[in-house]
């Protein structure tokens, strides 16, 4: 009989594969951008690429913060909203990462209020830092039309905050809580992100962020394991300790065991009090355009990624090309596939919603519903596929190798640049 160890590494081993394969960019020629003939709700995801402090662990396109650079970088992606709006696309949704979006919250406010006014936006969500949560940054985000808040915690252990080498730059664990408490309110969600399972963490040292946490009133909490892509995986070593899997499990039960009686769980790794936009946005929107140096979006089934040069970037949109670098356009089985996976984690799939998009789903889907219920880890009923309590780690661990995948992309497409931030 296989452990419940055993199955995770075998889901491990075969996902890591598959998003290997999936990951594989055809880099050449950029590839061009089609027109959009329909009115399907999709989001827009801003990435803003700078930040005032690298973390160890991160593998996002990011630089250090230069005011003049930055300035510029903004205005581009101005620009390069108009070149969506021209091709025919609108959005409902924003979500704005990083880096560290906020940064220059005037360009930040600027950007978005260029974006309602161009899209049929009805929600925005922007990531930030604890540092960042002053009264006036407050007050320019809300009246920039903000909802929901996602505010970079990952620990409130000062010795875990002094090796990703934040206590410094973004306070300690007691004056991080105070900055949230200062803005429960002010947006309709305000959300701490997490992270579990770094390598020098202990059940009591995660007990006492889950108790801050419950303590703190935040209307969301999401909770990533640590994930490392190759070229990170050395400095995380260095930095932080060798990450030990076979904690993972452990530390992912006890969040839940600690969490749910409070939160709802709106993903597998996400809980809420309420419903409102969450961190994967690929739950909520099937496609999403990804605009900025470095971004990724998913648009009529091919993944396009943008150039990761800043200054290829601003240049390229100046002279009004979408600034794509590389494609990956997914076949009909790689699509049913995608989709199966990311609306199931967000717990639960209705069968109808696939079969309308795509007619016949088993052909595509009976080896991962077979095996995933003989796991334990599916059910179905009426209808709907959702997740069971075991499910929700084996979707953490799908989760897991899926952005650790992409993460292994973006490293590729950085290792080219030479000069990313020369004029």
């Amino acid at each position: 009989m296989l452990t419940p160890l055993i199955i995770h590494r075998i889901i491990s081993k075969q996902a890591r594969a598959e998003f290997a394969r999936a990951m594989n960019f055809e880099i050449g020629p950029p590839p061009e951008l089609p027109a959009c003939t329909d009115s399907e709700s999709r989001l827009l995801y801003l990435h803003i690429p700078f930040c005032e402090r690298l973390c160890p662990y991160c593998s996002f396109n990011r630089f250090v913060f230069q005011e003049k650079v930055c300035r510029r970088y903004f205005k581009a992606l101005r620009k390069e909203m108009g070149l969506y709006r021209e091709r025919g696309y609108d959005f409902q949704g924003i979500y704005v990462g990083g880096g560290t979006p906020t940064v220059l919250p005037d360009e930040l406010a600027e950007t978005l209020l260029l974006a309602r006014e161009t899209f049929g936006i009805r929600e925005i969500s922007v990531e930030t830092n604890p540092n960042h949560l002053t009264d006036q940054n407050v007050k320019i985000l809300r009246q920039a039309g903000v909802n929901r808040l996602s505010v970079g915690v990952q620990s409130f252990d000062n010795g875990l905050l002094r090796q990703m080498e934040r206590r410094d730059k973004y306070g300690d664990g007691e004056e991080i809580l105070g900055r949230l408490r200062s803005c429960l309110g002010a947006f309709d969600t305000l959300n701490a992100d997490m992270i579990f399972n770094f390598p020098t963490q202990t059940p009591k040292m995660l007990d006492r962020d889950l108790d801050v946490l419950l303590g703190s009133g935040v209307d969301q909490v999401t909770y990533y394991p640590l994930m490392v892509s190759d070229s990170t995986r050395q400095m995380v070593t260095r930095t932080l300790g060798y990450v030990d899997m076979k904690q993972e499990g452990l530390f992912y039960r006890q969040i839940l065991e600690r969490l749910r009686p409070t939160y709802r769980m709106s993903s597998a790794w996400c809980f809420s009090r309420k419903p409102s936009l969450i961190d994967e946005y690929i739950v909520d929107y099937d496609e999403y355009a990804g605009l900025g140096s470095g971004s990724i979006g998913y648009l009529h089934g091919t993944c396009y990624a943008n150039t990761f040069d800043v200054a290829e970037y601003v240049g390229r949109i100046g002279r009004g090309e979408v600034p794509l670098m590389a494609s990956r356009t997914f076949s009909l089985q790689e699509r049913v596939r995608y989709d199966f996976m990311m609306k199931l984690f967000g717990m639960e799939l209705q069968e109808s919603s696939l079969r309308k998009k795509y007619g016949a789903i088993y052909k595509y889907l009976w080896k991962d519903i077979a095996a995933f219920t003989a796991a334990g880890g599916l059910r179905y009923r009426n209808g709907t596929f959702s997740l069971t309590e075991r499910g929700c780690y084996h979707w953490v661990i799908l989760m897991r190798e899926f952005f650790t995948a992409v993460n292994n992309f973006r490293d590729f497409c950085r290792d080219a640049i030479e000069s990313p931030l020369v004029w």
